[in-house]
């Protein structure tokens, strides 16, 4: 194996110097995304094992070559039943998104930390759509608003300071029925709960549907007042309905919510 390596760059071309950058890249990208994670001890563990293989085919050593043949072939499985979760999740956002946009998967893997980030995001998404979907089964109603942009302000002093990871559990006792903060709204910020039990400024359009509630209302409210997504839940129904920009969408499937949560977590 080593020698097909010096082979390949006894004659040095320019498309060899950018496949070995692409290379190096994504090598960079995957230790920063995994640093500091238990992943990462998996990554380093799975690298060492690589280099051990290479250093024992190249002495020559068949009993041990023959194990460790077996245990790459095996471990390239183990990996994929390990990472699961990770490359479902990369697979969906790179199908969801044009790869060269703006906010494509080759623009944002040459940001700082892109990746990290980009991981962060799906699991936000995940764990907001997991809870919405408890929380419709269980005819509980919620409503959360969700940051668009740097322009996000509200006066969380009617509510309590959580400052939390997002997460299905925390979202789903903060609606609990039982729960002081239950009637009020859920103010999220990447992947940071900011508080909870807020109460939103109610808007007094006239040309919102006469059967509305005042979680509706407020949820209209708080568009007109913030760059903010609005998803609410409606206890009696048990129907989903986003506000944005000041208007009201009743009746959403949820998976229509993931994809404008996707667009406002990215915008």
């Amino acid at each position: 194996m080593i020698q097909d390596i010096l082979y390949y760059f006894q004659h040095i071309t320019a498309i060899q110097i950018f496949d070995v950058a692409i290379v190096l890249l994504l090598i960079f990208q995957l230790f920063r995304a995994l640093r500091g994670s238990i992943a990462f001890n998996i990554f380093i563990g799975t690298l060492a094992i690589y280099v051990l293989w290479l250093v024992v085919n190249r002495l020559h050593m068949p009993l041990m070559s023959e194990i460790l043949d077996r245990l790459v072939s095996i471990g390239l499985i183990g990996l994929i039943v390990v990472f699961q979760p990770e490359v479902r999740k990369f697979l969906i956002a790179l199908g969801r998104r044009s790869p060269l946009g703006k906010n494509g998967f080759v623009s944002r893997l040459f940001q700082s930390n892109s990746l990290n980030k980009y991981i962060v995001e799906e699991e936000v998404i995940e764990e907001i759509s997991e809870a919405l979907s408890y929380l419709q089964d269980k005819n509980i109603g919620a409503i959360l608003v969700i940051a668009r942009s740097d322009r996000f302000e509200f006066d969380t002093n009617t509510g309590k300071m959580i400052n939390g990871i997002v997460s299905s559990k925390l979202i789903e006792s903060i609606f609990a029925k039982t729960s002081p903060l239950h009637d009020g709204a859920v103010l999220i910020d990447k992947d940071n709960l900011i508080a909870a039990g807020v109460v939103l400024p109610i808007s007094d359009k006239s040309n919102l549907p006469p059967n509305i509630g005042l979680r509706h209302r407020a949820g209209v409210g708080a568009t007109e007042h913030s760059d903010v997504l609005v998803v609410i839940l409606s206890e009696e129904t048990g129907k989903l309905s986003l506000s944005k920009n000041g208007a009201l969408f009743q009746d959403v499937r949820l998976e229509e919510v993931k994809k404008e949560m996707y667009d406002a977590m990215i915008s």
